[in-house]
């Protein structure tokens, strides 16, 4: 018997880990080093990421689906990353 289309998009959001609700446009933030190591971004980013990206903040300028678009307060392209790989940066 066929999986129904409603069925398949059930499990699929499941299996996917929720964003904070906190993280929308203008929100402060970090990258987390263990949700960044070893994904498709990293793998096709420079094998050294730079600390700044795991330290923040970046800001987020826009959220489109389960992506980001970050940008840090140095002089360094803005970035597009999925919400699960960001953490609300804290000064502490």
């Amino acid at each position: 018997m066929a999986e129904t289309p409603a069925a398949a998009s059930t499990t699929t959001a499941a299996a996917k880990p929720a964003a904070p609700a906190t993280l929308k446009k203008g929100a402060l933030v970090r990258v987390s080093r263990a949700a960044y190591a070893g994904s498709l971004e990293a793998t096709a980013s420079d094998p050294a990421p730079p600390d700044y990206l795991f330290e923040g903040p970046g800001e987020i300028l826009a959220v489109k689906g389960e992506h980001a678009q970050l940008r840090w307060r140095r002089p360094v392209p803005d970035v597009w990353l999925r919400l699960d790989q960001l953490e609300p940066w804290s000064a502490t």
